[in-house]
């Protein structure tokens, strides 16, 4: 059993929707629960790292850290991307900052060399070393695949392939094109919440007539919204329109189930994307501590829609009214965390509009060993 939870609240927590309850406060709140979710979570998952359209050309690269872990994130020479570690292999320091255009990446303490594989092809001054062939020297490779557009990672080489475990949810957006799809901005959130609390409000629209009463509960009514999927490690939310039919938007070829929609996608544990008819927001979310994360919300468009003669005003308006949504969710979860943290606070019952909540907390007791 987790440290902190009892045999008879994962119990609670597992049971069918119609009688399940929350998760416990500590499994939010306990550094303990949360090192044990970095080991069987967060190094076997995939991380969507970046989007194709962000590394564009041969030797495009962007740097990250992922538990940890230095990361360089390349569009190789040879038509690749790759994800492989940023530490230098001599002495250890990092190699790249920032992002940017190379084809060759040297280390700035000692001029080591790598190319865009990884492969050491300099080492200065290195004359007289034994047994030392550089072409036998490559910066360690982290699991990488390419999905809709998407550059996935896993620090688990084992790990099964994302593709695979996301068919279902290839198969539900094929029609928008999400391989197509574009970053045309970006906004970071440093939060201080536990991971769960962003990616449980991400998946409901319950709150709706809550928080979003005057944004998108008159669009997007709570109570018609349902969850798609059954038992896989993802679930999508749809969340059709109120009242009558939209102009259509910039995605053509969508169907009566999906024009003027609003979808939000979640492949477990924290892979966030919402589809809608003018493009997608993609959260992505870096935890850091069990009370810290960072959040970087990518407003994407379809790739042609820079071709517009009004896109300078699409994005604006998308922008300003994401964040203006998502200053919305900060002032919930801040509201819930504060919560999380009385020391009355027990678990709480779920509504049978939480069912992608639910099915989260399933997988998570599961993946944690604290479910059969």
């Amino acid at each position: 059993m987790l440290p902190g939870i009892s045999a008879e609240e994962a119990r609670r927590a597992a049971l069918p929707l119609e009688e399940a309850w929350t998760l416990p406060p500590v499994a939010y709140l306990s550094e303990e629960i949360h090192a044990l979710e970095r080991e069987r979570i967060f190094r076997r998952c995939w991380w969507p790292l970046a989007r194709v359209d962000q590394l564009p050309e041969p030797g495009d690269y962007l740097t990250m850290e992922v538990l940890g872990q230095p990361l360089l994130v390349v569009h190789g020479t040879d038509g690749t991307f790759r994800v492989m570690s940023n530490v230098c292999l001599h002495r250890a320091a990092v190699i790249a900052e920032g992002r940017g255009r190379r084809r060759l990446f040297t280390c700035p303490y000692h001029a080591w060399a790598y190319d865009t594989a990884g492969r050491l092809v300099a080492a200065p001054l290195m004359d007289g070393a034994a047994d030392f062939p550089p072409a036998d020297c490559r910066l360690p490779q982290v699991r990488t695949e390419v999905w809709e557009g998407f550059v996935m990672a896993n620090l688990d080489p084992d790990a099964p392939a994302f593709a695979v475990q996301a068919r279902g949810l290839a198969a539900a957006f094929a029609a928008y094109g999400l391989a197509d799809m574009a970053v045309v901005r970006t906004l970071t959130y440093e939060s201080r919440w536990n991971w769960k609390v962003l990616v449980e409000n991400f998946m409901e629209a319950y709150h709706h007539i809550g928080p979003h009463a005057a944004t998108f509960e008159p669009a997007f009514h709570a109570r018609d919204s349902e969850v798609l999927g059954r038992d896989e490690p993802w679930a999508i939310l749809r969340m059709p329109p109120a009242g009558e039919a939209r102009e259509p938007g910039l995605v053509g070829g969508l169907d009566d189930s999906q024009a003027g929609v609003l979808f939000a996608a979640a492949a477990f544990p924290h892979f966030l994307f919402a589809p809608h008819d003018n493009g997608m927001a993609w959260y992505q979310i870096f935890p850091h501590a069990a009370d810290r994360l960072t959040l970087n919300i990518h407003v994407c468009t379809p790739g042609f829609a820079r071709e517009l003669a009004d896109f300078e005003q699409i994005v604006e308006a998308s922008v300003a009214f994401t964040d203006h949504v998502h200053q919305e969710d900060i002032a919930a979860n801040d509201g819930v965390w504060r919560g999380l943290n009385a020391p009355l606070t027990v678990q709480g019952r779920l509504s049978p509009l939480e069912g992608a909540v639910w099915r989260l907390n399933r997988w998570w007791l599961r993946e944690m060993g604290a479910l059969d």
